[in-house]
């Protein structure tokens, strides 16, 4: 006998012994399926949002469903780092997965201590069926089916994929955990991106953020991102419909939300609020509703907080390592601020912190001896925009805000206040009037990396970098590669992968 049907007549014998002979009673103790559409590279540009260019009915209709979070913002700005931190509901500074696209090779494969266990896998535990449609893109090494129930697929840099699996396929005797992994921002790089495009937005009404120069290349790329939602938008229809048809929406709670924000300069990768900031919307379609319908919440959240809600969402308690929060529970304190880390991007080495509150934004950089904007695997793909930015800069043609970002310096301290200042131009860490307030976050930083062992305080161990210069080969600049190099010349060789599928996916 299934799950459910155990628990049903049993459930049916006692709500009959004490009279109870109203079977929607029953319906509330079933454990509701938690779905997360989980968007790339994708900012929270939606009429949700405050966005009047596009058109995102699905979105809308989402959002009309359930709660409408507007500050989320990411443990990182960049996919692997992100992707880690939420689904272990820990840091992936604290479990070393902290740079981007590690654990690619068995020499400099990552373990995860024996006691954390993923989300999939606390759902799974507690009787969860689990299932992931795509992409996992998590830096450190684990068995996939110790993580989903469905049959997976090898990929050369993601790990591992799951294969597409329809809803009416899915058991229907126990509830389930579920992963539905869409491109989002990366729709734009899909060869038929602009033959999916019904109703490319209108140019000449995009107004860019005041640190983004009015250049057609950066308008093109702006335009693209929010082109790329609508595109997303019908997806998100499809999904929902092919759910109501096969009658798995009645019990289900959708999460909607992206791993970081679009891919653009001052966004991806760095911790402004243009690579952190991303939507989230929880839908709740089950007859008694734990969500809010037709609200907006404006607490802040923290990637780390999804999965750690989703299990308090199914009863199941969350483990005491998790380091997220559950946005749910109304006894406990709102989150004061949301930590977040940049650190190795691909070939790129750099570390920064940020410390995010509701009316301030503090950021650390530890290697002031670096550039803002080094050679990064934009500069290798030739992206436009980013070739665009650095002529302008190079012949005079940014203002002060513009220019600030490609300059070679870069202070060690940046604070912004967010509500006189929301996109981060006038840093106020030497400001006299707000050194109390500089203080105060600098300090809450320099705690939470005693406590939590931030591992981006420590050297990256030489496989993991080896595995960057192999694929890298001469566009591997840092310091740290040509002491790899010095110590090991048979790596001192130029490109070795660039035209591998490896290398195309490294990129994506």
């Amino acid at each position: 006998m299934g799950y459910f049907k155990s628990r049903l007549l049993i459930l049916a014998i006692v709500f009959f012994l004490v009279g109870c002979k109203e079977t929607p009673e029953i319906e509330k103790t079933l454990p509701p399926n938690i779905l997360w559409i989980y968007l790339e590279d994708t900012s929270p540009l939606l009429s949700s949002y405050g966005t009047n260019l596009i058109q995102t009915p699905n979105i809308d209709k989402l959002a009309e469903q359930g709660t409408v979070y507007r500050n989320v913002f990411m443990p990182a700005p960049v996919c692997s780092a992100s992707r880690s931190s939420i689904i272990t509901g820990v840091m992936s500074t604290t479990t070393g997965t902290h740079n981007h696209h590690s654990s690619r090779t068995p020499e400099s494969v990552i373990h995860l201590p024996e006691h954390i266990k993923t989300i999939p896998e606390v759902f799974k535990k507690a009787g969860y069926f689990t299932f992931n449609n795509g992409k996992d893109d998590y830096n450190f090494d684990y068995n996939r089916k110790e993580l989903y129930d469905q049959e997976y697929l090898q990929h050369p840099l993601y790990g591992k994929k799951g294969v597409n699996l329809e809803f009416s396929k899915i058991a229907g005797n126990q509830p389930f955990f579920g992963q539905i992994q869409m491109a989002g921002g990366k729709e734009i790089f899909k060869p038929d991106f602009k033959a999916s495009v019904k109703s490319p937005i209108d140019r000449s009404a995009i107004e860019l953020p005041p640190y983004l120069p009015n250049h057609p290349a950066i308008i093109e790329e702006y335009a693209n991102h929010l082109d790329a939602i609508q595109v997303t938008d019908r997806k998100l229809g499809a999904i929902i419909k092919e759910m109501a048809d096969n009658e798995m929406l009645e019990n289900t709670i959708v999460f909607f939300f992206s791993d970081h924000g679009m891919r653009l300069t001052r966004h991806k990768q760095f911790l402004y609020d243009g690579g952190l900031h991303v939507p989230l919307i929880i839908a709740d379609f089950r007859k008694d509703k734990t969500i809010e319908v037709g609200a907006v919440n404006e607490d802040l959240v923290s990637g780390l907080d999804l999965g750690t809600s989703s299990l308090a969402l199914a009863g199941i308690p969350i483990p005491d390592y998790m380091e997220g929060l559950n946005i749910f529970d109304d006894s406990a304190a709102p989150r004061e601020n949301v930590i977040s880390t940049r650190d190795r991007c691909d070939f790129t080495i750099d570390r920064i912190r940020s410390v995010r509150s509701k009316d301030f934004k503090y950021i650390r950089n530890f290697m002031t001896d670096r550039p803002y904007l080094q050679s990064t695997y934009m500069d290798v793909q030739g992206v436009e925009f980013v070739t665009v930015m650095k002529e302008l800069h190079a012949t005079g043609k940014l203002n002060e805000a513009q220019d600030r970002f490609l300059s070679n310096e870069r202070p060690s301290e940046e604070l912004y206040d967010i509500k006189n200042d929301p996109f981060e131009i006038n840093n106020l860490a030497d400001d006299p009037g707000h050194s109390e307030i500089r203080a105060k976050y600098s300090t809450i930083l320099e705690k939470w990396i005693t406590e939590t062992d931030d591992k981006g305080q420590y050297p990256e161990n030489k496989e993991g970098l080896k595995l960057m210069l192999g694929i890298w080969g001469d566009y591997a600049v840092n310091p740290e590669y040509q002491q790899l190099r010095e110590e090991i010349p048979d790596l001192s060789g130029s490109q070795l992968h660039l035209k591998s599928e490896k290398y195309q996916k490294v990129v994506d």
